[in-house]
């Protein structure tokens, strides 16, 4: 599952979206079947480490899945397929509230993008619902106010309009949000690295998580038309890979403290067992079933660190785009792209997935 995942999204950043889908999809499968563990795995489990187990991966990230396959989508302007995904993600949403999953495993980040995925298609209901729940996931979500404000009165939910306008107070508005001769231009930015799974630093069994430093941490966008600079704008933060996965290693370490008293005893078990018929090799399997006792590290380790977004209000035309990485002190890195040529359409919406590797 980790070579898939991991494979998939190094496709995606080197811009080949329909493979990386192809890897993505397998990857799904493989996820789904959440039920399943080798017998003689989850012994080998108790008996060696953790790593004898099938990885089936964190609660969050079996949300990425699909946003990532439905990113690939955007990218290729299939917006019907990426709605599929939103479906997908929508349904398992559903599951895993039905299995009381806390917020942080939710991955409000697949909430937000199904919601801009059904926006864009002009589903405008169903997008308020989507960025309604995003926003009850986490309501830290940066433009999630202006995202509720907008489509409340485009899906013509005029209580709930009144209240939002009320609570976030919000008095201007965006005129350009409800111009229908306006096209939409929204840079999904993909920053920097999660953090990565070490050896505890007093307990090998034991993992933690440390976050991987990037030198670009935000994008200004610039939209040029005719070698006139027409929008210009900063990215804002939507999700937090970071906290999500620190977060779902802390909650685990009750579980994970439990599941390694249980292999001890099992090791203890197997050793004295052994022990009965040959005391030299029980000695030997105690040694060994010990000495390889450690903490599993697999990961989906190509998640990026953050994800932000620019969304821009444009008229329909031939733009070109220019992003410029920055530090968090506002200065330029190497990372960014220049003349990308976009082409907007009147009343649709053109995504852009971008990513920073420094």
């Amino acid at each position: 599952l980790i070579y898939l995942l991991d494979y998939a999204t190094t496709l995606q950043i080197d811009q080949k979206y329909k493979e990386s889908n192809d890897y993505f999809f397998k990857a799904e499968k493989l996820a789904d079947q959440l039920d399943y563990y080798s017998v003689s795995r989850v012994t080998g489990s108790f008996l060696f480490n953790e790593e004898m187990k099938q990885y089936k991966g964190d609660t969050f990230e079996k949300v990425f899945i699909n946003a990532f396959i439905a990113m690939n989508y955007l990218e290729l302007g299939n917006l019907d397929e990426a709605l599929v995904e939103a479906r997908k993600i929508n349904d398992k949403y559903k599951l895993l509230r039905s299995e009381e999953k806390k917020k942080f495993e939710l991955n409000s980040f697949g909430k937000y993008l199904s919601a801009m995925i059904w926006e864009a298609s002009k589903n405008y209901d169903d997008a308020f619902i989507a960025y309604k729940e995003a926003y009850n996931l986490d309501p830290s979500i940066s433009t999630i106010k202006e995202d509720l404000l907008r489509t409340s009165k485009k899906s013509k939910r005029i209580e709930d309009y009144k209240q939002y306008k009320k609570d976030f107070l919000l008095s201007d508005e965006n005129k350009d949000w409800y111009n229908k001769d306006k096209a939409t231009l929204i840079i999904i930015y993909q920053q920097g690295w999660g953090p990565r799974k070490e050896f505890g630093p007093r307990d090998v069994k034991m993992p933690y998580l440390v976050p991987v430093h990037s030198n670009t941490e935000k994008i200004k966008v610039k939209v040029i038309a005719d070698k006139t600079v027409v929008a210009e704008s900063y990215s804002k933060q939507i999700y937090n890979v970071e906290s999500a996965a620190i977060q779902t290693l802390k909650d685990d370490q009750a579980s994970l403290i439990a599941r390694r008293v249980g292999a001890f005893v099992a090791k203890e078990v197997a050793a004295n067992e052994i022990s009965r018929r040959d005391k030299t090799l029980g000695a030997l399997a105690w040694v060994v079933m010990h000495a390889s006792e450690r903490a599993d590290l697999r990961q989906w380790s190509t998640l990026p660190e953050t994800i932000p977004l620019v969304r821009y209000y444009l008229d329909p035309g031939e733009y070109k785009i220019e992003i410029d990485g920055l530090t968090d002190f506002g200065s330029l890195t190497s990372d960014g792209v220049s003349n990308l040529n976009v082409s907007l359409e009147k009343g649709k919406t053109k995504f852009i997935v971008w990513r920073s590797l420094k």
